[in-house]
């Protein structure tokens, strides 16, 4: 009877804790984060098999053929099979567990389930079986992002899953395995996100190499030198990568051995096995620091049939187990990066420290993946135009008090810029087809968000019907359907930067008479000028805009400023609205040198060459001899049988040459002939260094700096050889090989040429070892004269200063060998007509004291990277303009608010604005 009561008081005792784990819904309450991690065994290397898949959003296929896992005549890969199978299995087994990074595909595949396999998940989540890392919307790319489209990867990512998981799907690991190099800023982006850690998959060989002898695999990273000790963050480096241990790949996509365990088959192999994985295990504890080992199982979309792995984890982890009976000091379990970084902070180790980046990224002497800092040009720049246009729009949204359904219409271009921030996605490495699939993305994007800005707009400024205001989405080739088919058009213009801007506005038109007034009717001077003919001969092109408006423009922040433009019948156009074009063929040794000069710059070109020759800053009074011009590097033609082969191609960049710079390097001349053209509001030199390639040099009459706007392409390839081209900017400067690059447009690193300050480097690759990435802005210094040369981008770009007082860029790439890792077809993109892509771009150069250069080219990067979003509001013929009407002001609560928490570093004040501006809007 005693017996009895104590077995019913038991079972009673069990229910009762088991209920205490369990909510009314059916979800099990919380043990996930460190709280769910094993201790291991304090005597033993204790190896952390992490489970994982890594599910690329886009490469050789598409974002959708992935899902669904079409197209597999290309790859076998299909996510939603991934998930359907590792959830399954993760029922079935309670000692297994799984790491899953890419929160697009998740989110997408969450949407599908029904309530029963939800409930299902969200119990693995808060037992910590299913844990997500990362948690970006992709793993986005490091060398070709800006950090404001990192932190919305993030932030859109990282929103989904708080929604659905609270606590216990937030991630606390970086999870960077498969990018092409490491950026410092995008770790300071994860420790100000209170990340605690994050493993990185690729870092250079000689890098690895002497770190593996140095057993300084895993580092505390101080990642901003401005914010210093706050900045710090663990990062520890992959063994394999992400792939398993040699012979370790279970998975249908692999073709190793699984594990037979009948002893009557004539295939056992325990033995062989567990000695195998024992044996790399010990090599594997000599390069780090703990006892604690992590080991990937996994790699590119495996798990489709996760009952595949996991059943030979399982036995894995048994018979590794087992054998610690007869004296083995191996001991393996499931565990996650977090659970692996925990039992690392309780070992209590003293870790090296690290305070520079892991650029350039080598993975053989012939191997440097500095190529895709480049590649697909024109989708850099569209990723960019992207990025700005979702500040305007989320804005707008917020300002206007717009219904729900246009945070819906913000959501598809906020998902589209995620997903283009993945790291073969931006970074131009990517089968063309699935390039041509993340540029249509972003133009759905767009557009969604184009609806909010025009109801926003219509709301905002009295315009009775939103659908009365168009975009011109083609400004960037010169063409705009309204501004050639309207005779008055209201242009709107919203700044999405806090403070006043003042800018030059160019706009294409038909010849004609014009006249342009702000909004109190008071008529703004202007400049009528012939577009560059290059322009019209544009394969896209499809526009009867011959001539462009040049005007100066005050725009107030954050908000939208109108313009009026009349095209007039009167046909007595002033002459100070027209531009003088002089057109020089055969220059006159005789004549003198053509100088343009406002109230801050003089430049001076060669009357020979229509080259730059000199710069004069008449603020500082400083004087630089200075050029600039093209030149090719002709792209290694290897066919990759061995390293030394390797070809250049859409990761790699390999000169034809494995000497110094101006070796390898052929400059493009050009024939002498130039057009100079001088107006009111900008003096411009036009030069045509060869049928593919010709610049506009432009200074403004309000302008602190130089503006080259280049034209490239068709890059010829008709002789069998591709060409990497790049615009170099020769000064006197002595930098003694030192150079400076952005981290994705916030803080800069000093460069220096054949040097790395971590690891000693020797360098069979003096170019394409020497590149860096450039997101937004590189410069030299003349230490002596107090001077600084700044060269700003408006995408990424590599570049390098390979010769003293030099600096250069790559514009364009057009290649015709694939470099053997992964892609599988060379970069030879065709463009509209099938005869090679032809691209436009602008580079912006200051000439400084460096005592003053940090606020003038961060103020000069913020208008580049956030430029002016154009509405326009087109008027029929004989109708009057309707009235346009600012009904919007800031409240001074606002503003004066919004000021102030922008005292902290001003790279990261537009981010503190957008998290104001979502707060205001609750007040």
């Amino acid at each position: 009877m005693l017996d009895s009561l104590r077995l019913l008081f038991l079972t009673g005792l069990i229910l009762a804790v088991a209920n205490s784990f369990v909510l009314k819904d059916g979800r099990l309450r919380s043990t996930c984060g460190y709280a769910a991690c094993s201790e291991g065994v304090e005597d033993k290397i204790n190896v952390h098999i992490v489970a994982h898949t890594h599910d690329d959003v886009g490469w050789l296929k598409t974002v959708d053929q992935y899902y669904y896992g079409a197209k597999n005549d290309i790859q076998q890969a299909g996510v939603q099979y991934i998930l359907d199978s590792v959830v399954a299995s993760l029922i079935e087994n309670s000692n297994r567990k799984f790491t899953y990074v890419e929160t697009a595909f998740f989110w997408r595949w969450w949407q599908e389930q029904a309530e029963s396999t939800k409930t299902a998940v969200i119990n693995l989540v808060n037992n910590g079986r299913l844990t997500f890392t990362n948690g970006a919307w992709s793993m986005n790319d490091e060398a070709t992002t800006h950090y404001s489209s990192t932190i919305e990867n993030f932030a859109w990512g990282l929103r989904k899953l708080n929604e659905t998981f609270g606590t216990c799907g937030r991630p606390t690991i970086g999870w960077q395995i498969d990018p092409f190099g490491h950026s410092r800023q995008h770790a300071t982006l994860l420790s100000e996100m209170a990340f605690d850690g994050i493993f990185l998959g690729r870092i250079d060989f000689q890098d690895k190499a002497q770190r593996e002898a140095n057993r300084t695999m895993e580092v505390i990273w101080t990642t901003s030198p401005n914010l210093g000790q706050r900045s710090q963050i663990f990062a520890g480096i992959l063994p394999n990568g992400y792939s398993p241990p040699l012979h370790f790949c279970f998975d249908t996509l692999c073709h190793d051995s699984p594990i037979m365990d009948d002893p009557r088959l004539n295939d056992y192999n325990v033995d062989e096995k567990v000695k195998s994985f024992v044996d790399q295990m010990h090599n594997q504890a000599t390069i780090y620091a703990t006892n604690h080992l992590i080991v990937t199982m996994g790699e590119d979309f495996n798990y489709q049939n996760a009952d595949m792995w996991f059943k030979n984890l399982d036995k894995l982890i048994y018979y590794v187990n087992e054998q610690q009976k007869n004296g083995s000091d191996v001991n393996l379990l499931y565990s996650t990066p977090a659970c692996y970084l925990n039992a690392l902070n309780k070992a209590h180790v003293s870790w090296p420290a690290k305070s520079d980046d892991f650029f350039p990224y080598g993975s053989g002497s012939h191997t440097y993946w500095t190529g895709y800092f480049t590649s697909r040009t024109a989708l850099k720049r569209f990723e960019r135009v992207a990025s700005g246009f979702l500040q305007t729009c989320k804005q707008v949204d917020a300002l206007a008090g717009l219904d729900p359904g246009a945070l819906e219409k913000v959501a598809v271009l906020r998902g589209q810029l995620g997903i283009a921030q993945h790291h073969d996605a931006v970074a131009g490495t990517e089968k063309q087809q699935v390039a041509y699939d993340y540029a249509q993305r972003l133009d759905v994007g767009i557009k969604a968000c184009q609806e909010v800005v025009a109801d926003g707009l219509a709301k905002l400024a009295n315009i009775s019907q939103a659908s009365q205001i168009k975009f011109c989405d083609l400004l960037n080739i010169s063409q705009c359907a309204v501004t050639e088919n309207y005779k008055k058009v209201a242009l709107l213009v919203w700044n999405s930067i806090p403070r006043q801007l003042q800018q030059y506005i160019h706009l294409p038109v038909p010849d004609g008479d014009y006249m342009i007034t702000d909004s109190g009717g008071q008529q703004v001077s202007f400049q009528i000028t012939p577009l560059f003919k290059n322009v019209l001969d544009i394969p896209e092109r499809t526009s009867t805009a011959t001539q462009e408006l040049v005007f100066y423009a005050t725009l107030a922040p954050v908000t939208f400023s109108t313009y009026y433009v009349y095209r007039t019948v009167t046909h007595n156009r002033p002459s100070k609205t027209r531009a003088d074009v002089e057109v020089v063929d055969v220059p006159d040794p005789l004549d003198d040198d053509i100088v343009f000069q406002n109230d801050y710059l003089s430049v001076t070109f060669d009357v020979l060459t229509g080259l730059v020759k000199s710069l004069t800053n008449l603020e500082t009074k400083d004087t630089l001899n200075f050029n600039q011009t093209f030149a090719v590097y002709n792209g290694f033609a290897g066919n990759n049988s061995l390293e030394k082969y390797r070809a250049s191609g859409a990761y790699i960049f390999r000169p034809n040459c494995t000497g110094l710079a101006t070796q390898c390097r052929t400059a493009v001349a050009g024939n002498g002939s130039y057009e100079i053209v001088q107006g009111s509001e900008v003096q411009e030199m036009r030069q045509y260094f060869a049928p593919w390639i010709s610049q506009v040099t432009r200074l403004h009459q309000e302008s602190r700096f130089l503006e080259f706007e280049w034209q490239i392409g068709p890059i010829p390839v008709d002789d069998g050889i591709g060409r990497e081209v790049i615009s170099v900017f020769s000064s006197d400067f002595i930098n003694n090989g030192v150079f400076y690059t952005d981290s994705n447009g916030r803080e800069d690193l000093q460069r220096k040429r054949d040097f790395r300050p971590s690891y000693s480097v020797n360098l069979s690759e003096p170019v394409a070892g020497n590149y860096y990435p450039v997101a937004n802005r590189i410069y030299i210094r003349d230490e002596k004269q107090g001077t600084q040369l700044t060269v700003l981008t408006e995408r990424a770009q590599g570049g390098s200063s390979t010769v003293d007082g030099q600096i250069e860029l790559m514009m364009h790439r057009r290649l015709l060998y694939d470099d053997a890792l992964g892609v599988g077809e060379a970069l030879n993109e065709p463009g509209s007509d099938g005869k090679g892509l032809v691209v436009r771009g602008k580079h912006y150069l200051t000439f400084t004291k460096i005592a003053t250069a940090a606020s003038i080219q961060r103020l000069l990067a913020q208008e580049v990277y956030w430029q002016p979003s154009f509405a326009f509001l087109p008027v029929k013929k004989d109708k009057e303009f309707p009235v346009v009407q600012k009904l919007h002001r800031w409240p001074y609560r606002v503003t004066s608010t919004c000021s102030a928490w922008n005292d902290g570093p001003a790279a990261t004040f537009y981010y503190v604005w957008s998290i104001c501006l979502k707060r205001m809007k609750t007040l």
